[in-house]
Parts: C-alpha cells; structure tokens; sequence
C-alpha cells in the first residue's frame, strides 16, 4: 500500500511537471518579468529610474514604488533568485516533457515499415488509384526508376499477381521538437550560469593609467584578476563635421606584471582576456587634467622632432632661433559671433586647439592657435610647420567590461535551436505505399496501381509529390508503349 501511495505521488509529480499548463504558466511569468525588466533600467542609479517611474506613477508615489521594485528584485531583475528560479523551472519541465513524450517518438522511428493490404491503403489520408494498359513488370520498373529519382529507398513485396513497393523519407523529422527543447535547454543553463558566475560593470580608464578592476553600477568594485592599461584614446570625426565616424583606444594586458597582449579597440572590436570583455563604449575629457601636448617641429626642409611640453613649456625650432610657448588650450575652438572671442563649445575634444606664443628674430612677439584637425593653422613663415598631434592625458575611455561563462551555452543552443527549427518546420516524415496489381486472374488485363500514404506536417505539398510521381510514371509508361 506503501510504495502505491509512493507511486501515485510520483506520477502525480511527473505529470505536474509534464503538463503544458505549468510551461505556459511560467512562460507568461517570465515573459512578463522581462517587459518590466526591459522598461526598468538594470543596475542603474536609483534617480534614474525614479524619475522612470514618475512617468507612470506620479512624482509623490514613484520613490514608494521604486522602492517595493527594488524589494521585489526588478532593479537587477535578471540575477534574482526568483527569476533564475523560474528559469531552472522551465527547464526543468522542457526536460521532463522530453523524457516523458521521446519514448513514443523512438517507438515510432524505429517501427519497421511494413507492406499494407490495398484495402487498407485506400484508407490512408493520401491516396490515388490510376489504371495503365500494361504488363505489371513494366509498370514496376518505371515506378522503381522515379522512386530512386526522388531519393526515396524503396523496399518491396511479391504476391501472385501482385507488387507493393513501400518507403519511407524523413523519419527523423520528428525528432526537430526535441533539438528544439534541448536547445532552449542549453539557453536557459547558459543565461543561469551568466547571470550566477558572470558580471557586466563599466570602466571609466583615463589615458596612460592601469587599473586592475572594473565598477559596477551599484558603484561596488569587480576584481579582473590582471591589469588593463589605456596607453592612447582617440575619436575620428567626418570631414568637416562634429560627428564622430570611429572611436577608437590602445589597450594593453599585463597580468603578473608581464605586458601580455595589446589590441586597438573600437566599437564591435572589442578585447577579450580570460573570459573577460572589454567593448569600447564612451568617452570624454577628464575634468580640470593637466595632460602633455605632443607636438611634431619640422623645420623647413628638416626633420620632424617630436615634443613632450606640459602647459607653460617652450620649445625652439632647430636653427631657426624662432621659440614658442604653449599659453592656452581649448577642446572645442571656435569664434563667438557676438564678441570675437575665442572660446569652446563643447567640453570634449571636438576641435582641440593649442595657443602658442612665438618669438621670431625680426618680428614682434604674436600668439596663434594650432588646431589638431586643420594642419595647416600650423605653418608659419619661412615654410616651418607645427603639428599639434595630441593632448595626452586629459581624456577617458570608457569601456563595458562584462564576463559571462554561460555564452558558449548560449552559442551552441542558438546553433541547435535553428538547426531544430528547420527540421521541425521544414522537413517532413514521409511514408509511401504503392500497390500494383491486375485486375484480372492470370497476370492479365490492366494494371490497377494504388498508392497510399500519409505524412507528419504539409500534406498539401504530399499530395502535389504523389501526383507527381504518378504523372512521371504516366509518362514513362505510355512512352514505352508507343515504340
């Protein structure tokens, strides 16, 4: 009685984790989790989403329901328990339906095809009767000939006056419903292990600094286990236009003090070490940094020197005596139309300006500023050039650092899910049956050919192939009999 007891409660188990009703259940709970989870910005400070939900709720209830959200998890929705909870439930019942529905399927597979009596072909969903004045063996070879043509492998039974030729073609169709579950399988182990074992933070990494963590959004700090060091930024701008065209940054890996890789990053050419990805995301200027400008001296037919000079340093072009002083710099020069003066209009480096105080033997003292995307405001006369190349150090990348050990999972479900998709979708479990027998005692009179079958999806498209191949055979036949 015990161990009946203990029986009817497994199956009462199994079939609650089997059944549909749980997996729409807790598909619309998550579905409607992620709408909430798409409106309310993950892991972001508790003002913007505030000033979200005021938009909804009003500016007197928004902090009460920002904090019965927060409470409830929607703020960093998709590694809370209760949402990785209902993950781990729908697998779990992907998995027990599949264990519960794949023994029929298998049975069915691997079930023989066997030959069927006519009458009991008349009764299959997909069935055409058509008569050939013909001898019984020419009707079979023209058959056997279209059958091999259309990929089907044929197997055949003889009784007196009479020949079936039967197959079968996509058998293991069926099992596209079961890739499909186990790649949805894989996805959601994949999204739990991401979301248990894996991080997403942000990295705000000046020019020329190292830093050895990352930040989430909560401000509390990510160990990267190495070092990243941010030797250059640099934003490229379309021809004669504010809009930038690329962003773009050196980074270098050094891990256990050994410099171990260096890559230039831009958007979607990101750095991956160790699991780890670096995306380039943003930038901007560090707030009042004191950098070094670089400048490039070319004396008319000279060599180019490179210089290093912090504000208020001189330099002097080689064996001209002309001498500069760097007085002045503005990130986005540009010309006030109402007072002349020069100012900036933006607070990033747009249109980066140096002003250069120069003194040149003959002439009086003067100020002018070279622009780094105009070289040409840097020539002076008697054929020198000055380029200004960089301000180096007073701007940031920022990068998106994220680490998630469960996208290979995801990777391969992906692969799968598509792979499970087309054969459930489009590939079909065929059987065909094809009798031919005369209809008169003795191998005499026409021959009466019935072909029946049946198929698991687009029956439509079955029928239009058994008229085909009847028609193919119609064909074949009346040709031999007219020679």
């Amino acid at each position: 009685m015990e161990e009946k007891e203990k029986k009817d409660i497994f199956e009462s188990v199994w079939s609650f984790l089997a059944s549909v009703k749980l997996a729409i259940g807790v598909f619309i709970i998550i579905a409607f989790s992620s709408i909430i989870g798409t409106i309310v910005e993950q892991q972001a400070e508790p003002a913007k989403n505030i000033a979200l939900l005021a938009k909804f709720f009003g500016d007197s209830a928004a902090p009460s329901v920002y904090n019965v959200f927060a409470k409830l998890g929607f703020m960093d929705m998709y590694r809370s328990w209760w949402f990785v909870s209902f993950l781990i439930i729908f697998s779990i019942n992907l998995i027990v339906c599949t264990i519960d529905k794949f023994p029929k399927t298998w049975r069915l597979v691997k079930n023989p095809l066997r030959p069927l009596p006519e009458n009991v072909l008349k009764t299959l969903p997909v069935k055409k009767e058509i008569k050939f004045k013909t001898h019984i063996n020419t009707a079979k070879d023209e058959f056997v000939n279209i059958l091999n043509s259309s990929r089907y492998k044929f197997l055949e039974s003889n009784e007196e006056n009479s020949v079936q030729l039967y197959s079968q073609k996509g058998k293991f169709a069926r099992f596209g419903f079961y890739i499909v579950h186990v790649s949805i399988i894989l996805i959601l182990i994949g999204a739990i292990i991401g979301s248990r074992f894996g991080f997403g933070g942000f990295l705000n990494l000046p020019e020329g600094q190292i830093s050895d963590m990352a930040f989430a959004q909560d401000g509390k700090t990510i160990p990267l286990g190495f070092s990243i060091l941010c030797n250059w930024y640099d934003t490229k701008y379309y021809e004669g236009t504010d809009t930038p065209m690329k962003f773009q940054s050196e980074l270098t890996v050094i891990d256990n003090g050994k410099e171990v890789m260096k890559k230039t990053i831009e958007v979607n050419t990101p750095l991956k070490y160790k699991g780890i990805t670096f995306f380039q995301s943003s930038y901007g200027m560090i707030p009042n940094a004191v950098g070094t400008f670089i400048l490039d001296i070319t004396p008319n037919g000279g060599q180019t020197t490179t210089l290093q000079l912090r504000p208020g340093g001189s330099f002097e072009i080689p064996g001209t005596g002309i001498r500069g002083t760097v007085v002045n710099f503005l990130p986005a020069l540009t010309q006030d139309r109402n007072t002349g003066a020069l100012v900036s209009y933006a607070d990033n480096m747009v249109n980066p300006g140096v002003a250069i105080q120069f003194s040149i033997p003959g002439m009086q003292p003067f100020t002018g500023w070279v622009l780094k995307r105009y070289p040409e405001t840097g020539a002076l006369p008697g054929g020198h050039l000055i380029k200004f190349a960089d301000y180096h150090g007073v701007e940031y990348t920022g990068l998106q650092v994220s680490k998630d050990p469960g996208v290979m999972f995801i990777y391969i479900g992906s692969i799968l899910m598509a792979i499970g998709l087309f054969v459930a979708f489009f590939i079909s479990h065929k059987k065909i049956w094809i009798n031919l027998a005369h209809e008169s005692q003795g191998g005499k009179g026409p021959v009466r050919v019935t072909v029946g079958g049946n198929t698991s999806r687009n029956r439509l498209a079955f029928e239009k192939e058994i008229e085909h191949i009847l028609s193919k055979a119609s064909e074949a036949i009346e040709g031999r009999s007219k020679k």
